[in-house]
């Protein structure tokens, strides 16, 4: 089975708003954090917004190590392109 590849655009459209999954990336991987009351509504202590790349704020900004996403399934890649 391929694995699905998300491009920045296309993971915005998973931001936990009306009923859509909750996905976020983090170094190239991205993760269905849908269970979580901590994703409620798409965001995550008011910082982090489900849909969106969080390798740089997970690295300097969290609480937790980046761990805590092996808990969730991986859904896909992201598509890093060589200009960004």
């Amino acid at each position: 089975k391929m694995e699905r590849v998300f491009t920045k655009e296309e993971l915005k459209k998973f931001d936990g708003k009306n009923g859509n999954p909750v996905y976020v990336a983090y170094k190239g991987e991205v993760y269905d954090v849908p269970g979580s009351e901590l994703w409620k509504d798409g965001t995550h202590w008011y910082e982090h917004t489900a849909g969106s790349d969080l390798t740089n704020s997970l690295d300097e900004e969290a609480p937790h190590t980046h761990l805590v996403l092996e808990r969730f399934p991986k859904v896909g890649k992201l598509k890093v392109f060589d200009e960004e």
